[in-house]
């Protein structure tokens, strides 16, 4: 049978052998010769031949669908092979504008892909309804189908029955549809259409938060239905966004109503959350061939090029086979170990498809068509070489390219024993003419690229890639500069509250403008230009709604806008005055401004400099808030703040160098659009002047201490306690008396009593203004006060690869691993702090996660080692540091900082630890902070390997199976469920000795491969020997085992003679050699 694949076949014996039943796994191969000077148009016509008899003649003559198999009876479509189908015949199109005759086959070619496009507009537009509920609540069971009947576009399974959630596929919708307008082609004809592709850009946006299914329809590697947040989902969506933002869906003949409209906050997110993500797909898939598509054709989703090879070599070095690319490691799709009677994987079953995962040559071909874009040949011959012996022909001599390759049952066994050692054999597409249409179809784009009938830019006319060495000179809404350092200058425009305060400001040098003299140009609050957008896209015949309530981050507010014949800009998200009391502390709101310029200087991408409002009100100067806000305004006018470049000048002259964003939508519904309320100046009375008062920075300890003795008062009936809560003048009193009214009645009772509330608010306004941070806190979370802006901090932690628990130290905590709104958000903090008697952390906690939200963002690198940032550990931490600067002396409450305080104190506490310290500061710190070593969830998995019964800590067990079978060594779930086996430790100086015991193992075990534990490994236990032995070293009595007594054993250092470390080799080694050895070929000692 080898001589079946020599070339040259004649077609003779080529059609008789075709005839023979022949084996199934040795299919029929054939190439064949073209001539080198072929003229253009028989190249053409052998395409077209080519793409008609393998894609076209298959395509739905009704919605212009392509069937996901090619077999007569099957009636699904699926949205991506669709769009792949039609963006081949798209590419032939162009080849053949190339010509002057051609025979009417480049209207035919464009038009079967607009036929495809404007099928899928219409299956999606039936589900408009579904697109609605998304915006609101992006879930599994409210969004787009991703597949329909071929030849009616109706719902062919419910969610029940099908994982319809994947963003990668609307995504690419957007994308092919920029690409194909621009090209040319009309596909989007009306303003109903204009306002659903809106619709569908509302709901792309949010791709950062929203876990789907992904590429391969199964979500997490497990095939349990759970969903994750997949990377090429989100970098299909950046694509897109990218692509699509302000660009007019009508072409070259659209008007200002046409152009999409693009978050750049939220593009921003998406840009954010894969650079965070990748190299990795998700938590369970380390690494997965979607992400091809992502970071190459037709994405081209990043731009830093480090993080593209990165991301490109991790896949080929695990993925890469000879028949083509895994999809991931452990996929059981099609393999003869897979039961098919099942949707659903069991637990532990992923073992079994360990080494015969198929392989799909399609990822050849992506390898193909990413070299041509970047100009290696070696790369393009190197996969070309790898394709021509995996792919087949057709009688006619067409190219057909199998789905899969696979190991057939009986050969399994001798493949898991030796990774390929088995011949694979194709799939039905492979064999008998079924095709895979979206094999056939890359195939096709890939030879017109290859035989330069098209180049790049042909299929590529937005530019999404663009080579390193030109990507300066682009010009696009975002510019695709990747790591260049952002060297912008910001304009800044001083904007003060009054007269008399500018007049103030004035005689200390500090030039600036009032609303009233900025006029014609209006300020607005952002959340005035929130409800501008919400009429974007209205749609009431198709029950759209238009922009969901969502907050203009800080580089939106950055740009100047026409709104209804009006010039607006808007002050930044930070001016906000806020119902929470941080906005008090206006060492805060001096920090966040310098903050959101480091960002803004960042990611700012756009022709126009960035404008950014800053807001001077009377409040802010009042006291000693004044020297700061000095200090700060004195560095705008020197051009540079917290090393970022400023230029500051009046808004009139700085409005000509900005970026400007036209709001013509609002014409359209111009009598239903409300009154837009701007920025005034305040009124006050004539001559008046800003009086300076003179306050120190906070309160004392004594005068946020209360007069009462709480003990005494607690024993007291309810209406003598109320009775002397009106009474009483000190706050702190106050606060104390309201909180055990709170402990003794429950939260009812403020419910019910207007007048307590109102009460309750003026202790907390009056608090906040003498800056008794104790009281303010008390009574915030009496009245339950809520930071709205703390759902997109915990987003970002998330995206940042980070979970988040919230609740008391020492209690029972709830794992945020997904995001969630901020009511939700608001009971959990609540349920999990005040009934254990922490109130007053219920607000704490709430500061600590915006303060962790900002930091992480500007330094990333003081969470390394971090995988679960656990508040209320974190509160712990903070309060060890406290007692650590306190020494003997009695250390400062926490909750009597300002926030401002607090903040340089959290930052204090994540910054590497000083060698001046104890060890059991160090350890308490660390622990606190549940930091680890690097490479530490990789070694326990090391372990886990040696250890057949598993691992015990705390009463939780973490088993050798099916942990092992299920996951992989560098995925991100098993390192989460490390940290979740170690979460029931209570003390954090002896969370971290468990940590270096489990480091202690790893090394011993690699030092002794003949070695293992045949037992469950009590870490406990090893702890508790190794203490046992230390004791006797240092002559201390015997005692029982107890962990609070164990101080001195955690302040000696970890390394070094009688170290922790010694002790606790000592005590794995014992237990190590109570079981048997394995036998070692090499070992010298063996007798035989």
């Amino acid at each position: 049978m080898a001589s079946l694949a020599d070339v040259g076949w004649k077609l003779l014996e080529f059609k008789a052998r075709s005839k023979r039943s022949g084996s199934i796994y040795e299919p029929l191969k054939l190439s064949f010769l073209h001539r080198e000077d072929e003229p253009l148009w028989e190249k053409l016509d052998r395409y077209y031949n080519a793409v008609k008899c393998t894609i076209l003649n298959y395509q739905s003559p009704t919605t212009g669908l392509f069937p996901v198999k090619t077999y007569s009876t099957c009636r699904e479509a699926k949205v991506r092979d669709s769009l792949y189908c039609a963006a081949s015949s798209w590419a032939l199109a162009l080849a053949y504008r190339r010509i002057d005759d051609d025979m009417g086959r480049t209207h035919e070619l464009e038009h079967s892909a607009i036929k495809c496009m404007r099928g899928i507009l219409y299956c999606y537009m039936r589900q408009s309804d579904k697109v609605e509920q998304f915006k609101q609540d992006p879930s599994p069971s409210k969004c787009l189908h991703s597949v329909f009947n071929v030849h009616s576009g109706d719902e062919v399974h419910s969610y029940n029955d099908y994982s319809h959630l994947q963003i990668d596929a609307v995504s690419l919708f957007l994308l092919y549809l920029v690409e194909m307008i621009c090209s040319g082609l009309q596909i989007i004809y009306n303003t109903d259409e204009v306002s659903f592709i809106q619709n569908l850009v509302f709901c792309v946006e949010r791709a950062y938060r929203v876990p789907d299914f992904g590429m391969w329809e199964r979500g997490s590697k497990y095939n349990n239905g759970s969903t994750e947040l997949h990377s090429s989902s989100v970098g299909l969506a950046k694509a897109a966004l990218e692509a699509i933002n302000g660009f007019n869906l009508f072409g070259n003949q659209g008007c200002s109503w046409s152009v999409i409209f693009v978050d750049l906050d939220a593009h921003n997110r998406n840009r954010q959350t894969l650079c965070s993500l990748l190299p990795r797909e998700s938590r369970s898939h380390n690494t997965d061939a979607a992400l091809l598509p992502c970071i190459s054709y037709p994405a081209f989703a990043v731009d830093d090029d480090a993080l593209y090879s990165q991301t490109l070599d991790k896949i080929v070095r695990k993925l890469k086979g000879k028949y083509g690319f895994k999809r991931f490691l452990r996929d059981g799709y099609r393999t003869a170990n897979e039961d098919k009677t099942r949707r659903y994987y069991k637990p532990a079953e992923m073992k079994l498809f360990d080494g015969i995962e198929c392989e799909f040559p399609l990822f050849f071909i992506y390898m193909m068509i990413d070299g041509v874009f970047r100009g290696n040949k070696a790369q393009v011959k190197e996969y070309q070489d790898l394709l021509e012996p995996v792919i087949f022909q057709t009688f006619e001599g067409h190219a057909v390219i199998p789905k899969y390759y696979h190991v057939p049952a009986d050969f399994v066994e001798a493949e898991q024993k030796k990774h390929g050692s088995q011949k694979r054999f194709p799939s039905n597409s492979g064999r008998d003419g079924m095709f895979h249409l979206w094999g056939q179809a890359l195939y096709n784009i890939a030879r017109l690229l290859v035989d330069e009938l098209i180049s790049p830019s042909d299929i590529d006319p937005i530019h999404r890639y663009v080579p390193w060495q030109d990507q300066r000179n682009v010009s696009m809404r975002y510019s695709n500069q990747g790591p260049i350092e952002n060297d912008v200058v910001i304009h800044v425009a001083l904007i003060a509250e009054s007269m008399r305060l500018q007049v103030f400001l004035n005689t200390y040098g500090i030039q600036t403008q009032t609303p009233q003299q900025v006029e014609p140009i209006q300020i607005w609050p952002q959340k005035e230009l929130v409800k501008a957008y919400r009429f974007l896209a209205i749609n009431k015949k198709l029950g759209l709604s238009g922009r969901p309530e969502r907050p203009v981050g800080c580089i939106g507010t950055c740009k100047i806008y026409r709104i209804l014949g009006k010039t607006v800009v808007c002050y930044p998200i930070v001016f906000d005055l806020s119902d929470f009391y941080l906005s008090q502390d206006v060492m805060l709101l001096i920090d966040d401004i310098k903050n959101a310029l480091q960002f803004i200087k960042q990611f700012w991408k756009m022709k126009g400099r960035p404008l950014f409002l800053v807001l001077i009100r009377e409040d802010n100067i009042k006291g000693s808030r004044f020297n700061p806000v000095l200090d700060m305004l004195a560095s705008f006018k020197k051009g540079n703040i917290g090393g970022v470049k400023v230029h500051v000048d009046r808004l009139q002259t700085l409005i000509s160098g900005a970026e400007v964003e036209q709001l013509d939508f609002l014409r359209v519904n111009e009598a239903e659009i409300p009154e837009f309320k701007s920025f005034e100046e305040l009124e006050l009375p004539k001559h008046s002047k800003v009086k300076r008062q003179t306050s120190t920075p906070n309160a004392s300890d004594l005068e946020q201490q209360p007069e009462i003795d709480i003990n005494e008062w607690q024993q007291k009936p309810t209406y003598e306690i109320m009775r002397k809560f009106h009474d009483c003048d000190c706050l702190a009193s106050q606060a104390q008396l309201a909180l055990i009214l709170l402990r003794k009645e429950g939260p009812d009772l403020f419910a019910k009593d207007e007048n307590m509330q109102d009460e309750l608010e003026r202790i907390y306004r009056r608090a906040g203004s003498r800056k008794l941070w104790l009281v303010v806190r008390y009574t915030a979370a009496i009245i339950k006060k809520f930071a709205s802006s703390i759902a997109p901090h915990i987003t970002t932690l998330l995206v940042h690869g980070k979970q988040v628990t919230l609740g008391l130290f020492g209690h029972k905590e709830e794992v945020i691993s997904n995001p969630l709104s901020p009511g939700v958000i608001k009971d959990i903090i609540y349920s999990r702090c005040c009934p254990n008697g922490g109130e007053r952390e219920a607000v704490l906690q709430q500061e600590l996660v915006i303060h962790i939200g900002w930091i992480i963002s500007n330094n990333p690198e003081l969470f390394s080692g971090m995988l679960k940032i656990r508040i209320g550990w974190i509160v712990q931490a903070m309060k060890h540091e406290l007692e650590i600067r306190a020494g003997d002396m009695a250390p400062q409450d926490i909750y009597q900082l300002s926030p401002s305080e607090v903040k340089q104190l959290l930052l204090d506490v994540l910054q590497p630890q000083q060698t001046g310290r104890s060890w059991l500061n160090r350890r308490q710190i660390d622990g606190s902070l549940n930091r680890t070593p690097l490479g530490f969830h990789d070694r326990v998995w090391q372990i886990l390997e040696r250890t057949p019964n598993g691992l015990i800590v705390a009463s939780i067990h973490l088993p050798q199976q099916p942990t092992l079978s299920d996951m992989t060594m560098y995925e991100m779930n098993f390192s989460l469920l490390v940290e979740e086996t170690l979460k029931n430790i209570v003390l954090p100086e002896y969370r971290q000795i468990i940590v270096e015991l489990l480091m202690v193992v790893s090394i011993v075990l690699e030092r002794n491969p003949e070695l293992e534990f045949q037992d469950k490994v009590d870490l406990d236990c090893l702890v508790k020997e190794a203490f046992s032995d230390f004791q006797k070293d240092c002559s201390q009595p015997k005692d029982k085992f107890v962990q609070d007594d164990m101080e001195s054993f955690y302040n000696t250092p970890a390394l070094g003679k009688n170290g922790t470390s010694s002790y606790l080799t000592k005590a794995v080694m014992i237990q190590l050699l109570k079981g048997e050895m394995k036998p070692c070929k090499d070992d010298p000692c063996s007798v035989s």
